[in-house]
């Protein structure tokens, strides 16, 4: 079997050189355009890396001055009110009118620490111990001593207290 010599007829050798030369310039043409492709994605993922950088540095100082801010603020923090609560008052039968006395005289003896930083009153929580303990109470001709379970200090100074006989 012999293959045709149609590569001898001018119209197919220049059908074939077309083909070459075209698909040279298609590819040239493919290479510039994948190119600038290339290029401007580049500069747009350079551009947002330094956005990125810098976003980051913008944060990290921000971080920084809040961090300082809070440090300051907690400094500062006072206490704002003063709650107490009696935990065993159903032991000795104590009706709602006597616990709120009860709750009442312990907040006035220690008044004085509200409007206090909250450092101050820390350094201050067994002096507030001392005054509860040694408070006698005398409700409904009884008398009843107190005794601090559960102390908290934050802008409310919460103290549980359990109460016993004298």
């Amino acid at each position: 079997m012999r293959i045709p010599p149609h590569y001898r007829q001018p119209v197919w050798q220049r059908f074939l050189a077309g083909i070459a030369i075209g698909g040279m310039i298609s590819w040239f043409v493919f290479l510039y355009i994948f190119g600038e492709w290339q290029e401007k994605y580049s500069k747009e993922i350079k551009n947002q890396e330094d956005e990125i950088a810098e976003l980051k540095k913008e944060k990290e100082i921000w971080q920084e001055e809040f961090k300082a801010l809070n440090k300051k603020n907690r400094e500062l923090l006072t206490v704002q009110d003063i709650k107490v609560k009696i935990g065993n008052s159903e032991k000795y039968k104590l009706d709602s009118f006597s616990m709120f006395e009860i709750e009442e005289q312990i907040k006035e003896d220690i008044l004085n620490m509200k409007a206090k930083d909250i450092d101050t009153v820390y350094k201050s929580r067994e002096l507030i111990e001392r005054i509860i303990e040694n408070k006698t109470i005398k409700v409904n001709e009884k008398r009843y001593k107190l005794e601090v379970k559960k102390m908290v200090i934050y802008t409310t100074l919460f103290i549980q207290i359990d109460i016993m006989l004298d």
